[in-house]
Formats: C-alpha cells, sequence, structure tokens
C-alpha cells in the first residue's frame, strides 16, 4: 500500500462510521444534539487545554468547561439571544478567577483560557442551526459544503495543486486546493437548489461560495494556533484526520456564516 493510500484509508473508514451517527442525531435535534454538541466541545477543550500546557501555560480546564456548558445552555433555553449575556458572564468568570488565585495564574492564562472556551464555544451554531425554521436543511448544508470543501481541497491540492497557499502556516495547502474546495461548496448549493427548489437561487449560491471560503479561513486560523504551539495536528482522536479541532476547525466558521445569513438574509 502507498503512503498516501494509508493516509486516505483510515480518513475515508473515519467518515464512514461518523457521518451516519451525525445524520442521525442532527435529524432527532434536540437534547441528543445538545448532547453530542456537549461531547465535541468537551473533547475539543481537552486538545486546546493539551496545546496551552505544551506552551507552558496552566490555563483552568475547569472554567472552559463551565463556559461552554454555559453557552449551550443559553442556546438551548434563549437561543442566540442568550449568547451575549453568557458570553459576559464566562468573560467576568474568568476575571473573578484572577482576583481569588493571584499570584497563582496571570492574566496571559485566563486570557487564553477565555479564548480557547470563545474559540470552541463557536460550535453552539451548529445546534442554533437546527432550531432555525427547516433548520434541519441549514444544518445539513452546512455540513456538506464544510465536509466537500475540505475533500475537494485535498484531492484538488493533491493532483493539481502547485503554489502554495500560504507556506508559513501549512505548507500542504495549495491556492488550486483552496479554489477547488470553494467550487466544492459551490456545487452543494447547486445540489440543494435541485433538491429544494423553493430556496432562493442567487442568495443560495452566494452562501455557498460564502461557506468554502469561510470553511478554508477556519483552517487556516487553526493552523497559526498548531504552528504556535509546534504541533502538526491538535491531537489524534480520529484516525487519519487527527484530533477533534482539527475536524471542527472549519465548521467553528462556516455554522456561524451559515446561522446568521439565514435567519437574516433568507427566512427573513
Amino acid at each position: 500500500m502507498k503512503a498516501g493510500e494509508k493516509v486516505l484509508l483510515p480518513r475515508i473508514l473515519s467518515a464512514l462510521v461518523a457521518i451516519p451517527l451525525v445524520v442521525l442525531v442532527v435529524w432527532q435535534g434536540g437534547l441528543s444534539l445538545v448532547a453530542l454538541c456537549a461531547l465535541v466541545m468537551f473533547l475539543a477543550l481537552l486538545e486546546a487545554k493539551r496545546m496551552f500546557d505544551r506552551l507552558g501555560l496552566n490555563v483552568p480546564f475547569e472554567l472552559m468547561v463551565a463556559g461552554i456548558m454555559l453557552l449551550l445552555g443559553s442556546a438551548y433555553f434563549y437561543r442566540d439571544a442568550g449568547l451575549t449575556g453568557a458570553i459576559a458572564v464566562i468573560f467576568f468568570i474568568f476575571l473573578i478567577w484572577i482576583l481569588f488565585f493571584h499570584p497563582n495564574c496571570s492574566l496571559v492564562e485566563m486570557a487564553m483560557g477565555f479564548l480557547g472556551t470563545s474559540y470552541v464555544g463557536l460550535f453552539v451554531y451548529v445546534y442554533l442551526l437546527r432550531t432555525l425554521p427547516g433548520g434541519w436543511i441549514w444544518i445539513v448544508f452546512m455540513l456538506t459544503g464544510t465536509w466537500v470543501n475540505d475533500t475537494a481541497a485535498y484531492f484538488v491540492g493533491k493532483f493539481l495543486g502547485r503554489r502554495r497557499l500560504v507556506p508559513s502556516l501549512s505548507p500542504g495547502k495549495t491556492l488550486e486546493g483552496a479554489v477547488g474546495g470553494i467550487l466544492g461548496s459551490l456545487l452543494v448549493a447547486i445540489g440543494f437548489i435541485f433538491i429544494y427548489p423553493s430556496l432562493p437561487l442567487l442568495p443560495l449560491l452566494v452562501l455557498g461560495l460564502l461557506v468554502g471560503v469561510a470553511a478554508q479561513v477556519g483552517d487556516l486560523v487553526e493552523s497559526v494556533f498548531k504552528r504556535q504551539v509546534g504541533v502538526k495536528d491538535a491531537g489524534n482522536l480520529i484516525p487519519g484526520h487527527g484530533g477533534m479541532l482539527d475536524r471542527l476547525d472549519s465548521m467553528l466558521f462556516t455554522a456561524p456564516l451559515v446561522y446568521y445569513y439565514v435567519q437574516k438574509l433568507i427566512i427573513n
């Protein structure tokens, strides 16, 4: 078996196991989806904590877990209306922690803890998408657009990639791969127009393009974090894919984008 096939096979097998489970939970929605989001975010925070440890930062993991639980609870009971208040409460909790545990914690550690909580906390928009009118359509659109973007970027970059996109952050990513990923997300939008002809044509095509761009940006942002820490992957939880953060990085940008775009420009 060639080296490329050794990498690709675990990616395919992991996807074949994970995707049906995710689709089933998304279809059910409600508390099942909240529980899935909580588990995913907890595992992502564990990886973030390990990355902070590598930098010599003693970030309070318990505060980060409390923060994501607060964000999820606010999303469940108040939808997006509760997120601003939840973020403010999390911010004050970190400030109070400094007050009581100084000098055993630093401002940098608290700032990184708040950043990590807010970053992983963006995953609550996966749940919020399901709460929109026709939420099943929009969460599947986001997931499909993000996954196809990743897959198309991988294969186009592998076979046609010549020009490096951002060599200092991700030497393996190419401009051709990025374009292929964006076109992949656009094709997903076209497919949804055929499946759901009642959806508005132009707004959905624009959303497809934006999802493609946001997915690429989300991937590169996580690359910044990993380069700062000096690791290739955030973890090794998912065979062929790396860690949970490596799977979430694009969705942390595409889920909020699709949520607000659909809420403001399509269903209103």
